[in-house]
């Protein structure tokens, strides 16, 4: 995911600065169940630091062990780690370990990807035999320019991994209480993008909102001021029913993934009743993906609590889920 490459970012930034080479582990494909899917991916450095994670925590030390003479030779291989023996759970993992120097305008190209809400693309070409093998390695694609992990020579006959990778998920948190603090830290958390809207009369920053990107102070109708595309969320968390119906109706043409209204059922009624009042015309998907009270129902208490709750409910419709215990999910985790 998207927020995950951004950290692995980091993190080679900060050893590249004092010299310390790295190495990219990459999950090409799997056989049977595995706690992550193709296309997650980590860094191991020649300290023997270790960035992000393909397991729950079983297979890192693995690849910690076998990039080692990545590191030493500059040759990318192939490992296999077979779970199924090792912990009677997982399948086995075909996963690529490759030199990782990458040219310095991938990372402005991939900050303009980021800013500008664009999709990127990383096609890794690998072998399902384990050991070195030439022309094995992975490229970025952003806009209509490519980048090399290394500057090895790629040979386009062998298997091939393509992941498009979206934008980071944002969410747009309208309001500024103790529960949108709250809120705005478990999205962090969860790795998304966070704008807070709070009132021009307030004199909030970003240090109130640990976790947020931005904070605006805006009037209902400089709403139409952020970007809200098909990878974001809104939440209406004002406290006031007035200012959340100003806010909803200058929200009416706008297209989010998903529309949170807090509070019960009777104050969405009576919103919604004089949003149809209100509006000449609004974009009919709109109401398709309001829900309100927003949040699954787990008997959530606390701000902490109802933000999990937010949460769970956002990545539902995100993923096209029914919230679902998992003990009584028919067939497999992941669909």
């Amino acid at each position: 995911m998207m927020h995950e490459l951004l950290k692995l970012r980091e993190a080679f930034l900060m050893h590249n600065s004092k010299g310390i080479k790295a190495v990219m582990a990459t999950v090409t494909s799997i056989e049977g169940s595995s706690y992550r899917r193709p296309g997650v991916r980590m860094l191991v450095f020649e300290n023997n630091n270790m960035s992000g994670a393909v397991s729950g925590g079983c297979v890192e030390k693995e690849i910690l062990k076998q990039s080692q003479s990545v590191l030493q030779e500059g040759k990318a291989k192939m490992m296999v780690y077979d779970g199924r023996y090792r912990l009677g759970c997982e399948g086995m993992l075909y996963i690529l370990i490759e030199p990782f120097l990458p040219d310095e305008s991938l990372w402005e190209a991939l900050e303009e990807a980021e800013v500008g809400r664009e999709h990127i693309e990383i096609e890794s070409l690998y072998a399902r035999a384990v050991g070195t093998r030439h022309g094995m390695g992975s490229v970025f694609y952003i806009g209509a320019e490519s980048f090399g992990f290394s500057n090895a020579a790629l040979d386009n006959t062998l298997s091939r991994y393509r992941q498009i990778m979206k934008p980071r998920f944002h969410l747009i948190i309208i309001g500024s209480e103790h529960d949108a603090v709250q809120l705005c830290y478990f999205a962090y958390q969860t790795g998304w993008e966070v704008t807070v809207v709070a009132s021009i009369n307030e004199g909030k920053t970003l240090a109130n909102f640990p976790g947020a990107s931005h904070i605006r102070h805006l009037l209902p109708q400089e709403i139409g001021t952020l970007s809200i595309d098909k990878q974001t969320a809104v939440i209406l968390m004002t406290h006031s029913y007035v200012t959340d119906l100003k806010f909803l109706l200058e929200l009416k043409n706008s297209h989010p993934a998903y529309l949170g209204l807090l509070g019960p059922l009777k104050r969405r009624n009576q919103l919604l009743n004089e949003f149809f009042e209100l509006a000449e015309s609004y974009n009919e998907e709109l109401l398709d993906v309001a829900y309100g009270p927003c949040g699954i129902s787990i008997g959530a208490e606390t701000p902490q609590e109802i933000a999990v709750s937010i949460i769970a409910e956002i990545l539902s419709v995100m993923r096209k889920e029914e919230p679902v215990s998992l003990k009584y999910k028919k067939g497999t985790i992941h669909s």
